[in-house]
């Protein structure tokens, strides 16, 4: 509220009262001066209609389930276009969930979770920011103590190109867990009869490292070709290959070489003193170690 509007609204407006507004503005907080407490913020102005709501004890009639559902398949997802403005709504259930970490080139904190369809598709979405640290914490809680796999829905997502090819959520984007539409508890209830499989384990609840890879699964009815056929395809596409890996010597450890200050990683294994082109400084990398079930 701006001049004269506080004096107009000042008798109106009480704490722990309910209102109906309307007609209000509704813009998007100014970033340029720093980080502000509220992604949206309102202006109420002379045009603003408020309606105070007298509390009542009578049962209201229950509002009908939600039924329009607008949502983007995961087999369609490798077919579309990656771009900028590009956003889908996704149906997923969650099936392994990352610890929090910080990357990029902002170093801005993100969650990495790995998702998965009825066909088994899977993908990696990358919760930034608030959304790895408050919708990320409530997924990582529910898989540590409930018995079934959580399910989601995100609405404006964005397709990316991290890691081949990956989701991510954006500062205006939604993530509702469990959410009571018919196609989201059909899927529930799909989880719940399919969770060893998904799980691979029973007791693998939850990833190790955040930057856990999804489970590379096959979808059914889909071709495995091997890596020649790849390699000799004339069009770019989404291929399923299946190949083992090899280790020369089961006790070595596996680590990433980053440097203390900035946490800039170097894919070297030497441990001399590198000069970091981020920070410029020269210092010793530090070895970090994943641990890998084989």
């Amino acid at each position: 509220m701006y001049a004269d509007e506080i004096g107009q609204y000042a008798d109106k407006l009480k704490l722990m009262n309910t209102y109906f507004i309307s007609t209000a503005k509704v813009k998007v907080s100014l970033t340029s001066y720093g980080k502000p407490i509220h992604k949206f913020y309102w202006v109420l102005d002379k045009e603003t209609v408020i309606e105070h709501i007298k509390p009542s004890t009578e049962l209201e009639t229950s509002l009908p389930p939600p039924t329009k559902l607008n949502i983007t398949t995961f087999d369609r997802i490798p077919h579309m276009m990656v771009d900028s403005a590009a956003e889908i709504d996704i149906l997923a259930i969650v099936v392994r969930c990352g610890l929090q970490k910080y990357a990029g080139r902002t170093h801005h904190k993100c969650r990495e979770i790995t998702i998965c369809d009825n066909q088994k598709n899977q993908f990696l979405l990358t919760l930034w920011d608030d959304f790895g640290e408050i919708e990320g914490n409530e997924i990582e809680d529910k898989m540590e103590t409930a018995a079934d796999l959580i399910v989601i829905l995100g609405r404006n997502i964005r397709i990316s190109t991290y890691q081949g090819l990956s989701l991510q959520s954006m500062f205006y984007s939604t993530i509702r867990l469990d959410p009571n539409y018919p196609q989201a508890i059909e899927l529930i209830n799909w989880a719940k009869a399919n969770k060893t499989m998904l799980l691979g384990r029973p007791s693998n609840k939850t990833s190790t490292s955040s930057s856990a890879p999804p489970m590379v699964v096959t979808p059914a009815g889909q071709q495995v070709i091997s890596i020649a056929q790849m390699s000799s395809a004339a069009s770019m596409g989404l291929f399923y290959v299946e190949a083992e890996m090899a280790i020369s010597n089961e006790f070595q450890q596996f680590c990433v070489l980053e440097y203390s200050g900035c946490k800039q990683k170097k894919r070297t294994k030497d441990r001399k003193d590198f000069e970091c082109q981020k920070c410029n400084r020269k210092s010793a990398l530090v070895p970090r170690y994943y641990t890998f079930d084989l």
